[in-house]
C-alpha cells in the first residue's frame, strides 16, 4: 500500500518547454521592473507539480530577476507566506503579459490562477 502512494506522485512526466522559457527570461522582473532577461522561477509549490528532485512543471513559472528568484528559492527575509505571495502575483502577470504579447504557447491551456 505505502509503495502505491508513492508511485502516485510520478505518474504524470514534468510538462516542459524551452521555447516558453526563453519567452519567459525576455520579460522584465514582473515583482519589481527590473530589466530583463529575467530568470524564468519555476513554483516551489507541490500543487504544481512541484516534489523531491523535481521541478514544478513549465508552465508555473514567474519572470524574477535574480535578486527576487533568490529571495523566492534561498532567501530569509520573507516568511513563507510573503515568497508564496511574491511568487503568485508575479506568475499571473507573467503569464498575462505573454499571452497579451502572443507568445503563450497556443498549444498550452492557460492555467486557472492566471486567467
Amino acid at each position: 500500500h505505502g509503495a502505491h502512494k508513492m508511485a502516485s506522485h510520478f505518474k504524470s512526466k514534468p510538462y516542459r518547454n524551452k521555447k516558453l522559457l526563453m519567452a519567459v527570461a525576455m520579460l522584465d522582473c514582473q515583482h519589481c521592473g527590473a530589466s530583463g532577461p529575467s530568470d524564468a522561477a519555476h513554483s516551489n509549490w507541490s500543487h504544481h507539480g512541484k516534489s523531491f528532485g523535481r521541478k514544478a512543471d513549465d508552465i508555473y513559472v514567474a519572470a524574477l530577476c535574480r535578486e527576487h528568484h533568490y529571495e523566492l528559492d534561498q532567501g530569509s527575509r520573507l516568511t513563507k507566506a510573503e515568497r508564496q505571495e511574491m511568487w503568485n502575483t508575479a506568475f499571473v502577470k507573467t503569464v498575462r503579459e505573454l499571452v497579451k504579447s502572443g507568445q503563450w504557447p497556443a498549444d498550452v491551456e492557460i492555467p486557472e490562477e492566471a486567467k
